[in-house]
C-alpha cells in the first residue's frame, strides 16, 4: 500500500462511501428565500423601479472609464464565467473524480446542473428580451421585449452554478465550506465585472445570482434521476463488456505470424497431384518388374 503524496492520485480500490446531499430544512428554507429574491428583482425591473434608475446611474457613470487600469485584468478574468471554457475546466476534474471513485456522479450532477442553466435562464432571457447598456434606446427605460438576451446574466448565472457545483460535490464538510467560499467569491467578482465592462446592469447580475443559486439548491431533487442514469449506463457498460468478451472466446487461437493471423492454404488442393504423379510412377515401375524376361530382352 502507497503511503506517499502521490497515492491520493491512484483510483481507489473500491467505490467510496459518498453521502449525497438532502433536501433539509435549512435547504428548503434558503430555497424558498431565493425564489421570492428572484421574484422581487424581475417585478422591479418589470414595473421600472428603483432598480432601474440605479442600473442607469451605475451605466451612465461608465466604471470602465473611471477606473481603466482595471480593464486588461478584468477582460481575463470574466472568462471565469463563460460557459465553454469553464465546463470543459471543471468537467476535467470531475472526470478525473469518476474515474477514481468508480461512480458516475460528478459528470452527471455537472451535466444536470447545466441542463437546468440553459433551459430556466435560456427561457427568462428570450422571454423577457431585455437589451443591454450598450444597445439601450432610450434613458430611463427599462428596455424590455426589445429582443435581448441579457436578463439574467448567462455569465454570473454560470459561474455559480459551474464553480460551486465543486462545493455541492465535496466529500467533507470542510472542503465543502472552502469551496463554497472560493466558488462565491469567484461568482461575486464575474458579476461585478460584467457590470464594471458595461456588458449587463446591475439587476441582471442580481438575477443572476439568485437563478445560480436556485439550480444549486435544487440540485438534491435531481438525484434520484442521477441514480437511474448512472445505473443504466453502467448496465449497458457491463453487457458490452460481457459481449466483447464472448466474441473473443469463440475465436480459435491460430498460429500468428508477424503480419498477425492468416488462414492455412487447403492440403486436397495442393497435395492431390502430388499423390497421383507418385503413384502413377509406382504402377509403371511394378509393371516393368512383372514383364517375362523374353520382353525385356526383345525391347
Amino acid at each position: 500500500m502507497r503511503t506517499d503524496i502521490f497515492a491520493r492520485l491512484d483510483r481507489e480500490p473500491v467505490p467510496p462511501k459518498i453521502e449525497v446531499p438532502r433536501m433539509t430544512r435549512t435547504r428548503l428554507a434558503l430555497f424558498g428565500g431565493t425564489s421570492a429574491f428572484y421574484l422581487i428583482v424581475v417585478v422591479a425591473v418589470l414595473l421600472s423601479t428603483w432598480l432601474v434608475t440605479l442600473d442607469w446611474k451605475i451605466m451612465l457613470f461608465r466604471p470602465y472609464q473611471q477606473w481603466p487600469e482595471l480593464h486588461a485584468f478584468l477582460d481575463y478574468y470574466v472568462v471565469l464565467g463563460q460557459r465553454g471554457p469553464t465546463a470543459v475546466m471543471v468537467a476535467a476534474w470531475l472526470g478525473w473524480r469518476s474515474w477514481r471513485q468508480h461512480t458516475l456522479r460528478p459528470l452527471l450532477s455537472l451535466g444536470a446542473a447545466l441542463l437546468l442553466l440553459n433551459v430556466t435562464v435560456g427561457a427568462v432571457k428570450l422571454g423577457l428580451g431585455r437589451l443591454g447598456p450598450h444597445y439601450a434606446t432610450q434613458v430611463g427605460s427599462a428596455e424590455l421585449f426589445a429582443g435581448g438576451d441579457i436578463f439574467p446574466s448567462g455569465h454570473t448565472a454560470n459561474a455559480v452554478v459551474t464553480w460551486g457545483i465543486l462545493a455541492y460535490l465535496a466529500t467533507t464538510p470542510r472542503a465543502r465550506r472552502y469551496l463554497s467560499a472560493l466558488s462565491a467569491v469567484v461568482a461575486l467578482g464575474v458579476g461585478l465585472t460584467t457590470v464594471y465592462l458595461g456588458t449587463h446592469w446591475l439587476s441582471d447580475v442580481l438575477l443572476g445570482w439568485a437563478a445560480g443559486l436556485l439550480i444549486l439548491l435544487a440540485l438534491p431533487w435531481c438525484e434520484p434521476v442521477i441514480a437511474v442514469v448512472e445505473a443504466w449506463i453502467l448496465d449497458r457498460r457491463d453487457r458490452a463488456g460481457e459481449r466483447l468478451r464472448a466474441r473473443r472466446r469463440l475465436v480459435p487461437s491460430l498460429p500468428v505470424a508477424s503480419g498477425g493471423p492468416r488462414l492455412l492454404p487447403a492440403p486436397a488442393a495442393q497435395e492431390k497431384p502430388s499423390r497421383e504423379t507418385v503413384g502413377a510412377a509406382a504402377s509403371h515401375a511394378r509393371a516393368a518388374r512383372s514383364r517375362p524376361s523374353s520382353d525385356r530382352l526383345t525391347a
